[in-house]
C-alpha cells in the first residue's frame, strides 16, 4: 500500500491554520486588557435632559474616572429608541461604540412594534444592567381619589369616564395605567401624548385626571400642591417618597419600572465584555453613583453578564402580554 505523503506547502498551511484560532483569540485577550486606549462612545436612546441621559451620564462620568478614557455620550432619539439602538448594531464590535439597552427598546419594542431595525435578542451583546426607575402614579386633586382604592371605586362608577395620560403608546408610563386597569378590573381612558411634559400640562390644567409619570417628574408636581401621589409603580416602596405605598400594597404582583443597562454590538468579545460588566459593578457601588442616582430616584442595578442576559429576555416575555393587552401596535 503505498504511503500517502501531504506535500510541504500544503502542510505548512494547514499546520498555520490551526495555530491561527489560538493567536486571534490571544490576540483579542491582549486587545482587551488594554481597552479601553482611547474614546468610548455611549449612544443613548433618548433626548437630552431625560432621565437617561442624566442617570448615563452619571456612570459615564464614573467610567471616564476609573478609566482614564473619555466615555462620550451621544444622544440618537427617536421611535421610542429604536433609531439609536439601531446605531449601537450597526457600530463595529470592538468596544468603542457601546450604549443604552433600555426597557423600551429591547423589552417593548419586540411586541409593540410590527416591524423592528433589529432583534433585541440576536443584535446586542448585553454587559450589564445599570437602573432600576419606577413611576409614580400622581391624580389631579380636583379629581377626589386620596387613595388607590379610592380612585378604583370611582373608576368602576364611572366606567370610561376616568382618564389616564401617558408619554406615548407603548410607554412604561402607558403600561402602567394599562396594567393597573387590568388588574384593578376597570375602564378608563388612555390619552397619549408626545412626551410627558405636555400630558403633565394638561393633568395640571384639570383636563386629564391622572398618569403614572417617572418619579422624579412626579415627585416635583406633588411639590407643586395641585396632585395627590397616590402610588409608586416598584415592588417596595421608592426611599425618595416612602410616605407613598407601592401599588403592589393594593394590587399584588404589580410591578412596572424603567431599567436601563449597557450593551454593545452582536460579537463584543467576551474578556471586553467582562471587564466592562466588572467596571460597571465598581462604578455602581461608588458612593457618589449611589447618592447620585437615588437623588433622581433611580436605584442601581448591576447584574453579571449572564443574568442580564436572562434578565432582558424575561422582560421581554413579561411584557409581551401587557402590551397585547393594552391594544398598542405601531407598524
Amino acid at each position: 500500500m503505498k504511503k500517502f505523503v501531504l506535500p510541504r506547502r500544503r502542510a505548512l498551511i494547514l499546520s498555520g491554520g490551526a495555530l491561527a484560532a489560538p493567536m486571534i483569540a490571544s490576540g483579542v485577550a491582549r486587545a482587551s486588557d488594554k481597552w479601553p486606549n482611547k474614546p468610548v462612545k455611549y449612544i443613548n436612546l433618548f433626548p437630552a435632559g431625560g432621565p437617561t441621559d442624566v442617570l448615563s451620564r452619571i456612570v459615564c462620568q464614573k467610567l471616564t474616572e476609573l478609566t482614564g478614557q473619555q466615555f462620550v455620550v451621544e444622544n440618537r432619539g427617536g421611535s421610542g429608541g429604536n433609531v439609536g439602538a439601531e446605531a449601537i448594531k450597526n457600530s463595529a464590535p470592538d468596544g468603542y461604540t457601546i450604549g443604552l439597552m433600555s426597557v423600551s427598546s429591547h423589552a417593548i419594542a419586540p411586541s409593540l412594534y410590527k416591524k423592528l431595525p433589529f432583534n433585541a435578542d440576536r443584535d446586542f451583546t448585553p454587559v450589564t444592567m445599570l437602573w432600576s426607575l419606577p413611576n409614580l402614579l400622581i391624580v389631579r386633586k380636583t379629581l377626589g381619589p386620596k387613595t388607590v382604592p379610592e380612585l378604583i371605586a370611582l373608576a368602576k362608577e364611572k366606567p370610561g369616564k376616568v382618564s389616564y395620560a401617558s408619554s406615548g403608546s407603548g410607554t412604561t408610563v402607558h403600561l402602567s395605567g394599562a396594567l393597573f386597569a387590568s388588574m384593578a378590573k376597570i375602564d378608563i381612558l388612555h390619552v397619549p401624548y408626545r412626551g410627558s411634559a405636555p400630558a403633565v400640562q394638561d393633568l395640571l390644567a384639570d383636563q386629564v385626571d391622572m398618569i403614572f409619570d417617572n418619579i422624579p417628574g412626579s415627585l416635583a408636581q406633588m411639590g407643586g400642591g395641585k396632585v395627590y401621589g397616590l402610588a409608586v409603580t416598584s415592588l417596595e416602596r421608592s426611599p425618595m417618597a416612602p410616605e407613598v405605598p407601592a401599588m403592589t400594597e393594593f394590587l399584588p404582583g404589580f410591578d412596572i419600572n424603567s431599567w436601563g443597562g449597557i450593551c454593545g454590538p452582536a460579537g463584543l468579545p467576551q474578556p471586553m465584555v467582562e471587564r466592562l460588566n466588572a467596571l460597571a459593578k465598581e462604578a455602581l457601588e461608588s458612593p457618589d453613583v449611589k447618592a447620585a442616582y437615588l437623588k433622581n430616584g433611580a436605584t442601581p442595578l448591576w447584574k453579571s453578564v449572564a443574568d442580564t442576559v436572562a434578565y432582558r429576555r424575561s422582560e421581554e416575555a413579561r411584557f409581551a402580554p401587557i402590551v397585547k393587552a393594552s391594544g398598542a401596535s405601531v407598524d
